[in-house]
C-alpha cells in the first residue's frame, strides 16, 4: 500500500494532498513546484480541465499588466483572498520564454520520482513593464505527473482544488503504524536479551542490524562494500517512513475526534450535499448562491454508502483478479523449481548421453584394434611360412648343386653315367618346383584396412540439440467422447503449455472383440466419428500424435460401447429415384407400378437385430418384398431376384422366399392394410426369419448367411410402409440360450 501513498512528484509520502481534476493527487508543496506560469498571448491549446468555474469577474479584472513577479506561495489562497491590486496580481508573472529559462514549457529539473519539475523563476525587474501592450494577463496552470493533463488555475490558485482528507488521515496512521514497526525492530544477531533496537537493513542480506552487530557482522569493506545499508523499517529516514515535516505530520487524529471538512469557498459550512453533475460535496450555501442551483444534488450520506458499495463491489473484481495472480505466482515459482529440475536432468541426461557415445567409441576401438591385430597376425604367419618353405627348397636346391658339381668333376664316364640320368630327373624336377609366383611374397605388407572416421567426426562437431521435440500425449476429452448407434466419436487435445509443435495425429480402434489396435484415422482434426462397427460391442481407442521428429507416446485408452439395438430409417442416397421417402424417412412408398428397392441406413454384420415394418396402405394385391441385401443390390426389380439379396415377398394371401430369382418355401398367410411384418437378423447363428403379426411365417427362410447385410425392401406404388427400429428381440422369438453358453 505505501506506493498509494507516495505523491508521484517528491516520492515521499502525501503532504498536504490536493485532489487534481483528473481524480490523481499531489502535495501541496509539489504542486507549487510544477505550476506552469504561461502569458496567455503564448498560450497555443486551450486548458483541458478546470478545477473550477471560470473566474469570477471581480478577480479577473484585478489582474493587470503591471504584476510583479510573486513567489510560489502566491499561487494558493492566500494571494487568492487578497482583495485586488498589486497584491493580487503578484500572483502571475509575466515575461518571455527567454526570460522564464524554460522555453516552450519545458521541465529542467526532477524530482526524486523521476517526473520533471519546473524551477521557480523569478521574473526580471522591470518585465512586466516591458510586456507588449496587446499581451493579456498571466495565467497559471498545473500538468498532472502521472496523466499529464493540464489543468489551468483560477484565482484562488492551488487552493482551489479539493483537498483530500481522506488521504491525509490514511498517511498519518500508515506512519503511526511504521513508527510502532521502528520501534518493535530489532538486532537479529545480538547475543544479548533483549536484543538491541536495529540500526541498519542489510537490503541484500535482508537482515537487520544494531551498530555493534553491523561493525563486527556487516564491515564495510570486502564483498560487504557493495551492499546497501538503509534504515529500519517505520524508521523516520527509511523511504515512505519520516515524517515529512510540518505539512505532511500535522492534522488531526485519525479517530473519530478528526474535525469535519468545511466547505472550499464557505469555510464556515460543512459538507451537506453532493453535486453529481460536478461530482463533488457542496454545503447549503453553495446551493443557495445557485451555482450548483440547477444541478442535480443528492444526500451526501446516501451517495456516501452508494459509493461506497460501487468501491466493494469494484474490489470483489480486483480481489479476484489478485488472487488469480497470487495463484499464477505459486505456478511461475513452482515453473522456476521445474525449469530447475529439468535443467539438472537434462544436464544428467547430456552427460549419460554422451557418456554412452564415448564407451560406444571405446568399444568400437577394441574391436577395430582386434581387427588389426589379426590382420597383421595373419600377414606375419604367411610371410613366415613363406622363408620356412623357401629356405628349406633352397637348402635342398643347394647341396643338389653341390653334388652334381662334384659328380661333373669325376672322370669315370661309366660311372657317371650310371647315376647320370637320376641325377638330370633330380634336378628338373627341382627346377619345376621354383614355379612362377614361388619367388613372390604371398602378402603385402600394406593392410587392406580403411576406417572412414570422416562422416563420424561430422556428425560429432554437428552433434546438437534438436530444435523440435516428440509431441506429448494427447488428452483425451472424455465429455466429448460419445457412442451412437454403431458409431463412436472421440475428442482430444494438446495438453496445456504444451510449445512442442504437432503435425497431425493417429487414432486407432480395436476389433470389438479385444484383438489388435488399427489405424482408423490419420490427419490433423482433433474430433472424429467412425461409423460402421458392431452392434452391442466394446471398442477401446487410444491416440497418438506425430511430427518431424517421430511419434509420441499413446494416450489412455478409452472404452466405447455401442448400442444393443439398432436405431436406423431408410437411406435417400441409395433408394432408387421412384422411391418416395417422409416421415423422416421412416415412411417408404413409390411412384411406379413396377417394384423397386430402397436399404436401410445400418450395416450389420456381427450379433442379432430385429425390425418391423408396418403396412400403411395396401391396394390391387401387390407382392412387396422384405428382406436384406448387400450395398450393390439391384435396385430396379423385385428384392430376391439377384444374387445380392434375401428376401421373402407375399401378397394378400400367401409368401414365397427368394434368392437368385429362386422361389421356396410357399407359405399361407399373407398382409393387408395395418399388418406388421418382422424381420430377425441372427448373424450369430447365420440365419434369417420372418414374422407376420408376430407369428413366424415358416421355417428359417436361410441358413449360412455371412458378411455385411443392410436391411432392404421393395414396393410398388400400390404399397406404403413404415419402419419401426430400435426394437429388442421380442421373448416370443428368442432361442432359449445353449447350457454351455
Amino acid at each position: 500500500m505505501e506506493e498509494e501513498l507516495k505523491c508521484p512528484v517528491c516520492g515521499s509520502l502525501f503532504r498536504e494532498p490536493i485532489i487534481l481534476p483528473c481524480s490523481h493527487n499531489v502535495c501541496l508543496p509539489c504542486a507549487r513546484t510544477i505550476a506552469v506560469q504561461t502569458p496567455e498571448s503564448e498560450q497555443h491549446l486551450p486548458p483541458l480541465l478546470h478545477p473550477r468555474g471560470p473566474a469570477p469577474p471581480a478577480a479577473a479584472a484585478a489582474q493587470g499588466p503591471g504584476a510583479a513577479a510573486g513567489s510560489a506561495a502566491c499561487l494558493d489562497s492566500e494571494c487568492a483572498a487578497g482583495g485586488g491590486g498589486g497584491d493580487h496580481a503578484d500572483k502571475l508573472s509575466l515575461h518571455s520564454e527567454t526570460d522564464s529559462g524554460y522555453g516552450s514549457y519545458t521541465p529542467s529539473l526532477k524530482s526524486p520520482n523521476g517526473v520533471r519539475v519546473l524551477p521557480l523563476v523569478p521574473a526580471p525587474p522591470g518585465a512586466a513593464a516591458a510586456a507588449p501592450r496587446g499581451a493579456g494577463p498571466a495565467s497559471s496552470s498545473l500538468t498532472c505527473p502521472q496523466c499529464h493533463r493540464s489543468a489551468s488555475l483560477d484565482q484562488r490558485g492551488l487552493r482551489g482544488f479539493q483537498r483530500n482528507r481522506l488521504l491525509e488521515a490514511i498517511v498519518q496512521r500508515y506512519q503511526q503504524g511504521r513508527a510502532a514497526a521502528a520501534a518493535a525492530a530489532k538486532c537479529q544477531l545480538c547475543d544479548r536479551s533483549p536484543p538491541e533496537p536495529a540500526a541498519v537493513l542489510c537490503e541484500q542480506c535482508e537482515v537487520l542490524y544494531c551498530a555493534a552487530c553491523q561493525l563486527r557482522c556487516h564491515p564495510a569493506r570486502g564483498p560487504f562494500a557493495k551492499h546497501r545499508l538503509a534504515p529500519p523499517p517505520g524508521h523516520p529516514g527509511a523511504p515512505g517512513g519520516g515524517g515529512g515535516g510540518g505539512d505532511g505530520g500535522g492534522g488531526k487524529g485519525a479517530g473519530g475526534g478528526r474535525k469535519l471538512p468545511t466547505c472550499a469557498e464557505h469555510d464556515l459550512e460543512n459538507y451537506s450535499m453532493y453535486c453529481v453533475s460536478c461530482r463533488s460535496p457542496v454545503c447549503y450555501q453553495c446551493l443557495e448562491e445557485g451555482k450548483h442551483g440547477k444541478h442535480d444534488v443528492k444526500a451526501l450520506g446516501a451517495m456516501w454508502k452508494q459509493h461506497k458499495a460501487q468501491l466493494s463491489q469494484a474490489l470483489n473484481g480486483v480481489s479476484d483478479k489478485a488472487k488469480e495472480a497470487k495463484e499464477f505466482l505459486v505456478q511461475l515459482k513452482n515453473l522456476l523449481q521445474q525449469i530447475q529440475e529439468n535443467g539438472l536432468d537434462y544436464e544428467a541426461c547430456l552427460v549419460a548421453q554422451c557418456d554412452a557415445l564415448v564407451d560406444a567409441l571405446t568399444r568400437q576401438k577394441a574391436k577395430l584394434l582386434t581387427k588389426v591385430t589379426k590382420e597383421r597376425e595373419h600377414k606375419l604367419k604367411v610371410v613366415w611360412d613363406q622363408i620356412n618353405h623357401c629356405t628349406l627348397k633352397l637348402r635342398q636346391s643347394t647341396g643338389l648343386m653341390e653334388y652334381c658339381l662334384e659328380v661333373i668333376k669325376e672322370n669315370d664316364p661309366s660311372g657317371f653315367l650310371q647315376i647320370s640320368d637320376a641325377l638330370i630327373k633330380r634336378v628338373q624336377v627341382s627346377q619345376e618346383q621354383w614355379v612362377k609366383g614361388a619367388l613372390e611374397p604371398k602378402v603385402s605388407a600394406e593392410f587392406d584396412l580403411t576406417l572412414d572416421s570422416e562422416p563420424l567426426l561430422q556428425s560429432i562437431h554437428q552433434l546438437d540439440f534438436i530444435q523440435m521435440k516428440l509431441p506429448p500425449v494427447p488428452l483425451l476429452q472424455l465429455e466429448k467422447c460419445c457412442t451412437r448407434n454403431n458409431s463412436v466419436t472421440l475428442a482430444w487435445r494438446m495438453p496445456p503449455l504444451s510449445h512442442n509443435p504437432v503435425e497431425g495425429y493417429i487414432l486407432e480402434l480395436d476389433d470389438g472383440d479385444g484383438g489388435q489396435f488399427r489405424e482408423v484415422y490419420v490427419g490433423k482434426e482433433t474430433l472424429c466419428t467412425i461409423d460402421g462397427l458392431h452392434f452391442n460391442s466394446t471398442y477401446n481407442a487410444r491416440v497418438k500424435a506425430f511430427n518431424s521428429s517421430g511419434v509420441g507416446p499413446y494416450s489412455k485408452t478409452v472404452i466405447l460401447q455401442t448400442s444393443d439395438v439398432a436405431w436406423f430409417t431408410f437411406d435417400p442416397s441409395s433408394a432408387h429415384r421412384d422411391i418416395v421417402l417422409s416421415n423422416d424417412n421412416q415412411t417408404a412408398t413409390c411412384n411406379s407400378y413396377d417394384d423397386r428397392v430402397v436399404l436401410g441406413t445400418a450395416a450389420f454384420s456381427k450379433g442379432v437385430h430385429y425390425w418391423e415394418l408396418h403396412v400403411d396402405r395396401y391396394d390391387n394385391h401387390p407382392d412387396p418384398a422384405f428382406g436384406i441385401a448387400r450395398i450393390n443390390v439391384v435396385k430396379d426389380m423385385m428384392l430376391g431376384k439377384d444374387d445380392k439379396a434375401w428376401a421373402m415377398y407375399v401378397d394378400n394371401n400367401r409368401s414365397w422366399f427368394m434368392h437368385c430369382n429362386s422361389h421356396t418355401n410357399r407359405t399361407e398367410g399373407g398382409v393387408s392394410k395395418g399388418a406388421t411384418v418382422g424381420v430377425l437378423l441372427d448373424l450369430n447363428k447365420h440365419n434369417l426369419t420372418f414374422y407376420i403379426n408376430g407369428q413366424q411365417q415358416g421355417p428359417p427362410a436361410f441358413e449360412n448367411v455371412e458378411g455385411v447385410f443392410m436391411p432392404a425392401l421393395s414396393l410398388n406404388r400400390n404399397v406404403q410402409v413404415t419402419l419401426h427400429t430400435g426394437l429388442e428381440v421380442p421373448q416370443c422369438v428368442k432361442q432359449p440360450k445353449l447350457p454351455n453358453n
